[in-house]
């Protein structure tokens, strides 16, 4: 047990999402207790997803936009396949970042016309498959343009094209800024008029634009002013190229709360202030549909990482709880993620949840690297060899973001209930 100095010593750890619940002691997700969670799929580590958790984030996403916003499924945060078909109801759209998230998307069912592919390094094979089965490539250069339409002309088919626009402004507070300055990603806003009107010149369906400036920003004020920027920018860009977009991507930068202090994104706020942009949108662009690209809100807190305590040991007199699991498996909770000051997940002790914390303890994977520190001073309930590690808010950017080929340990199960 630790005493009052280790408590002070203790870490803040992520607030656990809303939606998880305790069954006789143990952890239940979906309806399911944690014993039966790994009965069927035999062992640990776990990736475990809810359908009721997606259900209701959609449920409470949709009641919040504008009626006339489509909400589009950003697949690289989580492609598992029957993730992926649960969702394909449940959204207007599907974007995708390769060739292989093409063909995983086409096999979960979704129809190609509601597939956009966006990238700065498309291959012509994965080009030339987008092309065919009749997906939107967001386009991220004129040499990208040319290389499609070279593409499409060889194979006698008109190309569902739209532009990716980098934007002069990035989305403030965000995590990952993808807009603003010099980047991969996108052609610069002032080369966008030329490029579309040789895209329309030459035939091909012109579907409109993506813009995206940045991602994970919990702040409503950051993301509406984001929104408010983009909406301009796609009238000024209409007008200068004499042509409405059919489509417009906004972007996306919904954030989820990972550490301490944290606090979820006011999407009430969010939509109110989208929907007064609708009023008032400019002619030009007045007919014009549009949609958001969310990934991480929509499946982040809906996952649980579970990994069973292999070890207890004490070193220097601080306790380590040796898993099974690691960063091979949950490389953000691990810090090793574009984290610049690395900071605790919300983490529990799943066959324990509910307890009282009683020891500050580090946990830790099985690799021989001492990066593999998935929580530090981390203050829990007292857990032992055999019990479960719950690492929280992983049903994003987890299993196929992580390297689990490293060291032959190979990749997690995962499950939807």
């Amino acid at each position: 047990m630790a005493g009052i100095d280790d408590t002070i010593k203790a870490k803040a750890t992520g607030p656990i999402p809303d939606g998880y619940a305790a069954c006789g002691g143990d952890l239940s997700v979906g309806g399911k207790s944690l014993p039966s969670l790994i009965e069927t799929e035999g062992d640990t580590p776990l990736f475990v997803y809810s359908r009721a958790m997606l259900t209701a984030r959609m449920a409470a996403l949709r009641a919040a936009m504008p009626p006339r916003l489509a909400i589009h499924y950003a697949m690289k945060a989580n492609p598992y396949p029957p993730l992926l078909a649960f969702m394909r109801p449940l959204v207007d759209g599907f974007d995708v970042a390769s060739g292989g998230e093409v063909e995983l998307a086409l096999a979960a069912g979704v129809d190609p016309s509601r597939i956009s592919f966006a990238g700065p390094g498309k291959r012509d094979r994965e080009l030339a498959v987008a092309i065919t089965r009749g997906v939107t490539i967001n386009l991220e250069s004129e040499g990208e343009a040319d290389r499609v339409l070279a593409i499409a002309a060889q194979a006698n088919v008109i190309p569902r094209l739209a532009v990716r626009v980098n934007p002069r402004f990035d989305l403030k507070g965000s995590g990952m800024k993808m807009g603003g300055g010099a980047r991969q990603f996108g052609v610069d806003a002032d080369r966008v008029p030329a490029l579309v009107q040789r895209i329309i010149k030459s035939g091909a369906d012109w579907r409109g634009f993506h813009i995206y400036a940045g991602s994970q920003a919990l702040s409503a004020d950051a993301i509406i002013a984001m929104q408010a920027e983009t909406i301009a920018l796609t009238a000024q860009l209409a007008e200068a190229i004499g042509a409405a977009p059919r489509h417009v991507n906004l972007g996306g930068g919904f954030g989820i709360p990972y550490f301490s202090g944290d606090v979820s994104i006011d999407i009430i706020a969010v939509g109110k202030a989208l929907q007064a942009e609708f009023d008032a949108l400019p002619p030009i662009i007045a007919q014009s549909e549009f949609c958001i690209e969310l990934g991480r809100y929509l499946v982040g807190e809906a996952g649980v990482y579970l990994t069973r305590i292999l070890d207890r040991k004490v070193s220097h007199g601080e306790t380590f709880l040796v898993t099974d699991g690691g960063l091979h498996h949950m490389l953000a909770a691990s810090g090793n993620f574009g984290t610049v000051i690395r900071r605790n997940y919300p983490v529990t002790i799943a066959s324990r949840f509910g307890a009282e914390p009683q020891e500050v303890v580090n946990i830790v994977g099985c690799l021989c690297t001492p990066l593999d520190l998935l929580s530090h001073a981390a203050y829990l309930p007292a857990a032992d060899v055999g019990d479960i590690v719950a690492i929280f808010c992983a049903g994003a950017y987890g299993a196929s973001a992580s390297p689990a080929q490293f060291l032959g340990q190979g990749s997690a199960q995962e499950i939807l209930v």
